[in-house]
């Protein structure tokens, strides 16, 4: 059956079968070559034969069924076909209708919506064209005899919401106009609007001369009713202004005649009311402001006040500048030559070893006295110092004002548009010129002048710099002083560095910050650490007079310090940072009033400036640290090579002095009852060595580890326990052939105690340096069983589960060390 419905029946299918099959026989007949092969190909013709006709029955016994279903169709169809013609005759009689009365119904809908529309429209039309001539009639009304201002401005305010097609179109220029007002409704308004406003000008002008407030807010108020929004704030922007110039200048005023600008905070003081006097007007004025004009026109406000403080401002920056002679400090800070320390970096020259300081020597005392004579003709630090917290005040001040004010514009763009949520300067005080007179007179003479302070303080710690008293390494002798011993300029120094940058931060300006800190990483690398270094080097480099002599001991004890000025700075400057990242206190009043402590976000707001801020001062902590611990290392190194080093080979000589690891327990018995007959020394004893090597041990460490301090006595004893397990290990192999089964026990029992008592007091890692000399030990104390089990194991993949540090040679060495094994 095909697509129609009409049964094509078996003789297409049939057609296929036949000519494959015939097919297939021509191939098998072309390939036949024997009888056998001939009678195959009969047979299987034969089951085709049966399988074809088998399916050639089958297709006829259903031939009936597919007739009889065909009939079926074709009654189904004729059927369809009267039912068709029905429903054409039912859709062409009845519905027809029925849909041209619909359209015609919904056309007259459209009609009278449309008219409905036109007619609301006209009345909206005239109703407004009625309220703009009761505006117009009201505004001339109201400016008439009874000058009542309030209500024409009200009536202005009512006429500017109808729209201008209106009040400018014919109907109302007919409409309108009257015997009284004759213009058309547009010019009248216009012209009533101008004239309020210059009365309105003049009335407000007239309050602000008398001071008047309440006038002032009142017609104030009534300019944005009159469509002239700009006039009215830019009046109130000159009368606000006129009002800070006046403060400015009183404030300027009050120190004329007396000692009062002598003060260090006096022009800081008055930068720092203009400040809050243009925030108060911008703060308890911006309500009424905001709610008469509308959301964000507080800006233009502030944009002319701006113009003022630029003024003010700059006038205070200005004469600052000249009554403190800044020019010429800068001169003469440009000019300071910083004698000492250069002088300091040359290569030396008739410097005894001895000496421990240079300071305390009368040709240095001179040296110093005339370098302070250069310092009183050129800078004095005191106004410096002077200067830098007056700097620090004013520029706090100027960014609690720019932040106060960007906050306040950002707040009104806000409401207008979407802003990033980062606090970014407004360009009102991005292009103002205040902005740039406080970078040139203000930030520039702070970053050079903290820069002098800060290097002539090292300077000048250095140069009255003083060792720790009385200090010995004989421990007979106390110490009138407490730990940690360092020198007087390390604490010097390091209140520079937390003055320096607390006032720094205090200021709150992102490019003192990338000055500043980056300057005193510079000078503690270079001039502080150089001095430590060169003092290293140079006077107290603990060397011996003559070869094989060990050093001085003053000049080991100056040694030792200097490293201890190293590690206790390096404390100091990562306090330092971490104290002001953690909390920083403002000390944005300097002149005595406290204030509470801020986050380094609130001192710096700005965009990402306190992340800035945080890597610069975490850039000052790693760069100082990585200086100090290089030579921290090197000092360390010089103290193991020349001090520890020489006496450590002597202690450990003299700890196995007479032993003998070959002698039998008969032999040891009888050598200690001669010792208690004699009351000699017992070198049977099981602690003889350990003994002996505790007094050298001891001596050796309790007096550097008295002076050092933790941290550089930890790093000295983790390079002599190195060197000492190397040491030790050479001494064990030298008792190769001279050492019994006995001796084994006693000498790995002496190394064991060796080791507890180098490590003692928590120090168990520094076990770590001995485990060679624990593992031969160990391998000489093996039974036969086991060292047979741990060759075996050697061929495997792991060594009985012990990470051997001594590979299987020097095991089999070790366990050959026994001259009699039992």
């Amino acid at each position: 059956m095909n697509a129609n419905g009409i049964y094509r029946g078996p003789d297409k299918e049939q057609k296929v079968l036949h000519s494959n099959d015939a097919e297939d026989l021509i191939v098998q007949m072309d390939r036949v070559s024997s009888v056998k092969e001939i009678q195959d190909t009969l047979a299987n013709l034969k089951e085709r034969e049966l399988s074809v006709t088998a399916r050639l029955n089958h297709l006829v016994a259903s031939q009936k069924d597919f007739q009889r279903e065909l009939g079926k169709l074709d009654l189904l169809r004729a059927q369809l076909g009267s039912q068709t013609v029905a429903t054409r005759s039912i859709s062409n009689n009845m519905l027809s209708d029925a849909a041209s009365t619909a359209k015609r119904i919904s056309g007259a809908v459209q009609r009278l919506d449309l008219e409905q529309e036109r007619v609301k429209a006209t009345l909206g039309v005239v109703e407004q064209v009625a309220e703009l001539k009761a505006c117009v009639l009201g505004v001339t009304g109201s400016m008439g005899a009874p000058q009542d201002w309030e209500t024409a401005a009200g009536y202005l305010n009512r006429a500017s919401k109808i729209p201008k097609e209106i009040v400018c179109g014919s109907f109302a220029a007919e409409i309108v106009p009257s015997a009284e007002v004759p213009d058309s409704p547009n010019v009248t308004l216009e012209h009533a609007a101008e004239s309020l406003c210059g009365l309105f000008l003049r009335e407000f002008e007239k309050a602000a001369k008398e001071d008047n407030g309440v006038k002032v807010t009142r017609f104030f108020k009534l300019f944005p009713l009159i469509g002239k929004s700009d006039v009215g704030l830019d009046v109130y922007g000159r009368y606000v202004c006129q009002g800070v110039a006046s403060r400015a200048r009183s404030n300027m005023n009050t120190g004329t005649g007396g000692n009062q600008r002598k003060d260090g905070f006096f022009y800081a003081n008055a930068l720092t009311k203009l400040f809050e006097h243009i925030a108060q007007i911008i703060e308890h004025h911006g309500g009424l402001v905001e709610r008469h004009y509308g959301q964000g026109r507080m800006v233009r406000v502030i944009e002319r006040l701006q113009v003022e403080a630029d003024s003010q401002g700059g006038i205070v920056i200005d004469t600052w500048s000249d009554e403190r002679n800044i020019d010429r400090k800068l001169t003469d800070i440009r000019s300071y030559a910083f004698t000492f320390l250069v002088q300091s970096f040359l290569p030396a020259q008739n410097i005894r070893p001895a000496s421990i300081s240079r300071t305390n020597s009368p040709a240095t005392f001179d040296r110093n006295t005339e370098s302070r004579g250069q310092e009183e003709d050129g800078a004095d630090m005191k106004d410096v110092d002077v200067i830098l917290n007056e700097l620090a005040v004013m520029l706090g001040k100027w960014s609690l004002y720019s932040r106060f004010v960007a906050n306040k514009c950002q707040n009104a763009i806000s409401l207008s548009m979407e802003t990033s949520d980062l606090l970014t300067m407004p360009p009102l005080l991005t292009n103002s010129s205040l902005i740039r007179k406080i970078v040139d007179k203000l930030i520039s003479p702070f970053n050079i002048m903290t820069t002098f302070y800060f290097r002539r303080s090292v300077e000048k710690a250095f140069q009255l710099d003083e060792q720790p008293p009385d200090l010995s390494l004989n421990m007979n002798k106390t110490i009138p002083s407490n730990a940690p011993y360092i020198t007087s300029a390390v604490d010097d120094v390091m209140y520079i560095v937390n003055q320096v940058i607390q006032r720094s931060l205090a200021t709150s300006q992102r490019d003192v910050v990338a000055s500043v800190v980056p300057t005193i990483a510079r000078v503690l690398g270079s001039d502080f650490v150089g001095m430590v270094q060169r003092k290293m080097r140079d006077e107290s480099y603990p060397k011996g007079a003559v070869q094989g002599a060990l050093p001085l001991e003053h000049i080991i004890v100056a040694f030792l310090v200097l490293i201890n000025n190293l590690d206790i700075a390096t404390d100091y400057v990562k306090r330092i940072v971490q104290s002001r990242l953690e909390s920083l206190s403002s000390t944005g009043a300097m002149n005595g009033n406290e204030t509470p402590s801020k986050t380094l976000a609130d001192l710096y707001p700005f965009g990402h400036d306190a992340v800035f801020v945080t890597n610069t001062m975490l850039s000052l902590q790693n760069s100082f640290e990585t200086k100090t611990a290089e030579l921290i290392s090197d000092g360390i190194y010089v103290v193991f090579k020349n001090v520890m080093k020489p006496r450590l080979r002597p202690i450990l000589a003299d700890a196995f002095r007479d032993i003998d690891y070959s002698m039998t327990e008969d032999e040891l018995e009888e050598l200690s009852r001669e010792a208690e007959v004699e009351d000699g020394y017992n070198l049977a004893a099981d602690d003889a060595v350990p003994r002996r090597f505790q007094q050298g041990w001891e001596a050796l460490t309790k007096p550097i580890a008295r002076i050092l301090t933790e941290p550089n006595f930890a790093k000295l004893l983790s390079t002599v326990i190195s060197y000492l397990g190397e040491v030790l290990e050479k001494r064990i192999w030298s008792f190769y052939g001279r050492i019994n089964s006995l001796g084994t026990v006693r000498l790995e029992r002496d190394i064991a105690n060796i080791v507890s008592l180098v490590v003692r007091g928590g120090k168990y890692a520094l076990r770590d340096s001995f485990t060679r000399c624990t593992q031969i030990c160990l391998v000489m104390n093996m039974e036969e069983d086991e060292w047979e089990e741990l060759q075996a194991a050697e061929r495997g993949a792991f060594v009985d589960g012990v990470e051997w540090k001594i590979d299987a040679e020097e095991r089999a060495r070790a366990k050959a060390m026994i001259r009699n094994p039992a």
